[in-house]
């Protein structure tokens, strides 16, 4: 009996038949220059994309970069095609176009153990999380989108490697699951296993580490696992280190302060007192943060944070000391959001040494989320071998955990179904 809720590569035969592989390689930019900064998701898809290679297929490459929201990362994906030909071990060639003519006839020309990656999809109206937003279509009904109608027709396969795009409702991600044989590619069944561990069979004591500015993000799981048990214990850092503290009460700076609400972050207050009051035995806040003075870091108590001169920009010694404690009695560890500024070196201790701690851990490691995965790979030595795993995703990881059925893993397993 299969435990696998959908198709994996090992359900299909792709010798000389033609696969349309959807990737995440949407990489951090260098602002100025806007080359890749991050290789990270390029070395993920690089298993699938391999595979498939030596099996023979003939692979259609879909992909992003950048979206409405961060428009300055809307680029083509010249330089992704370059990187991937390089981890590949052989050329793979790139159209500046995702469904038109110039694609199609790409496609078509394609041997067995060729690949071709098209234009960035985004370049598509179907494709923009605006357009998602304002309307929405089901499954069935993206089959009449241009990208499906263009390119389902020249394809025998669809293989979907992209777990950190899976809370997308977009034509790329769900729609050829409709018409098309589907399977999922080894980096998301590597992703799902991965978080399936942390949720449903975490070893105890399971200590979740939650930081950085997005707090959305935590807040958008934090019910989640600790009603479910996922979480013994929720570590705090970052913004949400100091929200939690208000909520409880803690007086702080009146420049602190201002940031917290004209950053609309106020409106976290209210749920955060919530989560206090009826899981306040299972939250650990900073004892102490540091903040800058002149050219200095300084530290100061959670009990005296009225004394701070400036924003506060890191944990302090006393917490990443109980931090490392705890993290080091862990049966299992999920890490997402920073301690603090860690770009700044000024105050990256605390990121760098909660971080080491949790590798160090002999206890099941994962690290999510862009600045999580950032600060892993930049302030950890090895990171990749030292953490049990790092994965690639963001908003669908935060989704996940919160134990909502995300767009992507509701058409694998509908596609599953119709096999």
């Amino acid at each position: 009996m299969r435990k696998s809720l959908f198709n994996t590569l090992d359900d299909f035969c792709y010798r000389d038949k033609t696969v349309i592989l959807r990737v995440d390689i949407n990489s951090p930019l260098d602002p100025v220059t806007k080359t890749i900064v991050n290789d990270n998701r390029l070395d993920k898809s690089i298993p699938t994309l391999k595979e498939l290679l030596e099996q023979g297929a003939k692979i259609v490459l879909l992909a992003h970069q950048g979206d409405t929201l961060d428009y300055h990362n809307l680029i083509p994906l010249t330089e992704h095609a370059q990187k991937l030909s390089k981890k590949v071990g052989q050329h793979i060639d790139y159209i500046d176009d995702a469904a038109g003519p110039a694609a199609e006839a790409a496609v078509q020309a394609l041997k067995p153990g060729e690949a071709v990656l098209l234009g960035n999809v985004r370049y598509l109206t179907e494709e923009v999380s605006t357009f998602e937003d304002s309307v929405s279509l089901s499954v069935s009904e993206m089959a009449e989108c241009y990208l499906i109608r263009r390119l389902a027709p020249l394809a025998d396969y669809y293989v979907n490697d992209a777990f950190s795009a899976a809370h997308r409702n977009a034509p790329s991600m769900v729609g050829f699951t409709a018409v098309l044989p589907t399977a999922a590619g080894r980096q998301l069944v590597k992703e799902v296993s991965a978080l399936e561990k942390i949720m449903k069979t975490p070893a105890s004591p399971a200590v979740f580490v939650l930081g950085g500015l997005k707090i959305a993000d935590a807040f958008g799981m934090i019910e989640g696992v600790l009603k479910n048990g996922s979480a013994d214990s929720i570590l705090t850092g970052g913004v949400l280190g100091i929200v939690m503290l208000m909520a409880g009460g803690t007086e702080f700076s009146r420049e602190q302060t201002r940031f917290v609400y004209e950053r609309g972050l106020g409106t976290f207050l209210k749920p955060a007192e919530r989560y206090l009051r009826d899981y306040g035995d299972r939250f650990v806040n900073p004892k102490d943060f540091a903040f800058r003075d002149g050219p200095m870091r300084r530290e100061v108590d959670s009990k005296d944070l009225l004394k701070a001169c400036g924003l506060l920009m890191d944990i302090g010694e006393k917490t990443i000391q109980v931090y490392r404690r705890m993290l080091n009695e862990a049966g299992s560890i999920f890490i997402n959001g920073p301690m603090g500024v860690y770009e700044d070196p000024l105050f990256s201790q605390g990121t760098k040494e909660v971080w080491k701690a949790a590798a160090d851990s002999s206890g099941y490691s994962v690290v999510g989320g862009g600045d999580s995965v950032n600060a892993a790979v930049s302030l950890v030595d090895d990171a990749e071998n030292r953490f049990s795993y790092i994965c690639t995703a963001g908003g669908a990881l935060v989704r996940y955990l919160s134990g909502m059925e995300l767009p992507l893993i509701k058409a694998l397993k509908e596609a599953y179904r119709k096999v």
